[in-house]
């Protein structure tokens, strides 16, 4: 008995570097996937949360917003940096630090008495959030080329099912989280989930080659990493809430951008390579296309959450349960589709779907019935299940495989971007609270994004002329 459960566990736990040589390591999957879906959790869990914060903190909406913001400002300058690095140093100890860094911040955000300190725990969560995807598709794409499977599409779609899964299923879960313990358990829950990562990573991720982490810690470009940082800084920050007062942001965003340009044209080893970048047309295509797919999403997700529980009147417990159904049907459509890769299709479809949903949104008031409600998250849950896969799928297509962890990085920096216009979207919308009227106009900016993503999809003839790999 003793011997054959000392086989089971070696079984299950041995070590990276033992591989298979003709297929993909299927130990690899659970960390990646457990990792890489840390992010959307908290990206989504809090969007029940808002109005609970607000009422025990004595925070406005306008307030709260930056608990949203802060998360998203900290990936969008941490997820392109630290895949970088995972570039060139592996992915096993960015991995590990950014999972660690996670169960850090849950345990503050658990425990802080003010919103300020609220805020900077969840700028620790969005850092420490930041290193598992690019580690993730850097890992993927580094056993894609150990087998020779071009696109191991099972893993990728394995990656993004869970994503978008856990991003629909967020609210639900933070909604029956809060009923039970009230809203510090959406932070306290961070916890246990570090502590997996943490092991599923220390036994499961190949450690890289001493000498190669030495070689290229002199390649890596801070100043590069720098400059980017006060772009994106700048450029959120005026994002986050557009006026005229703040007109010296966008003008400090103008300077940095000239100076991350010219430093990253001279520099022999860049952060971000610009001309390959500017001459890869289809990858730009695609970052705006993620632009535009989640800022419809994000503004959807947030901006009905809070009419739900203000406009209609609904305990957090409640709007949970009511986007139930938008979680099932990103489920139910991701792994139906999962495996064909038809980004063009599912972009289509995807964006069509946005348009419906967004129009649907316009026959809502504070009387329409749970079951309409329910209706309406069901079919903005379709998108939800084609549109990132697409995008994700594409990018493995165009990335410079030595640069797939910044790659995945500036993929996911594209979705926080849309995030954070959604973000300053429902702000403008729900200026005197998250009433019909303001959902009225929120939902005629998610249709004109809609319209944008199925035009911005069908003039992209790199969609039609591309060949899919073979898995």
């Amino acid at each position: 008995m003793i011997p054959a459960l000392r086989g089971w566990f070696q079984q299950r736990l041995t070590p990276a570097r033992h591989r298979p040589p003709d297929r993909f390591d299927r130990r690899l999957i659970a960390p990646m996937v457990l990792g890489s879906v840390l992010n959307p959790v908290n990206s989504s869990m809090i969007a029940v949360a808002l109005v609970p914060i607000g009422r025990a903190l004595g925070a406005s909406p306008a307030e709260t917003a930056w608990l949203v913001s802060g998360l998203y400002l900290a990936t969008s300058v941490g997820q392109p940096v630290i895949g970088r690095l995972v570039d060139l140093f592996g992915p096993r100890r960015l991995y590990l630090a950014g999972t660690a860094l996670v169960g850090v911040a849950g345990l503050l955000g658990a425990l802080s008495p003010s919103l300020g300190a609220l805020v900077a725990a969840r700028v620790l969560l969005g850092f420490g959030t930041s290193a598992a995807y690019p580690a993730a598709m850097h890992l993927t794409r580094s056993e894609a080329e150990r087998t020779g499977q071009s696109s191991p599409a099972g893993v990728l779609t394995a990656l993004a099912v869970s994503a978008q899964t856990v991003a629909v299923v967020g609210p639900t879960l933070g909604g029956l989280l809060i009923g039970l313990g009230g809203w510090r358990t959406i932070f306290l829950v961070n916890v246990p989930l570090s502590l997996a990562c943490l092991v599923l990573g220390a036994l499961r991720l190949p450690k890289a080659p001493k000498r190669t982490a030495k070689a290229t810690a002199r390649g890596v470009d801070l100043i590069g990493m720098a400059l980017f940082t006060a772009l994106l800084v700048s450029l959120m920050l005026f994002l986050m809430r557009p006026r005229a007062a703040d007109w010296y942001l966008p003008v400090l965003a103008l300077l940095a951008g000239a100076a991350f340009a010219r430093r990253e044209l001279r520099t022999p080893a860049p952060f971000i390579d610009l001309r390959v970048l500017g001459g890869n047309a289809p990858m730009l295509a695609t970052f705006l296309r993620q632009f535009l797919s989640y800022t419809t999403a994000y503004a959807f997700l947030y901006g009905f959450t809070q009419w739900m529980e203000e406009g209609r009147g609904l305990r957090a417990a409640a709007a949970g349960l009511v986007l139930l159904p938008l979680s099932l049907s990103g489920l139910v459509v991701s792994g139906i589709t999962g495996r064909r890769e038809a980004v063009r299709a599912k972009l289509v479809v995807g964006s069509l779907v946005q348009i419906a949903g967004c129009t649907a949104l316009l026959t809502l008031n504070a009387t329409s019935a749970i079951w309409l409600l329910a209706a309406v998250g069901a079919l903005m849950g379709v998108p939800q299940g084609l549109n990132g896969l697409a995008n994700q799928n594409a990018l493995y297509r165009q990335a410079d495989p030595a640069r797939m962890g910044s790659a995945a990085g500036l993929l996911r920096t594209f979705t926080y971007l849309g995030a954070m216009a959604a973000s300053a979207a429902d702000a403008a919308f729900f200026t005197h609270g998250a009433d019909t009227g303001g959902l009225h106009h929120l939902a005629l900016f998610m249709l004109a994004g809609a319209v944008l993503l199925l035009a911005a999809t069908l003039i992209d003839r790199s969609l039609r002329d591309s060949t899919p790999r073979k898995a």
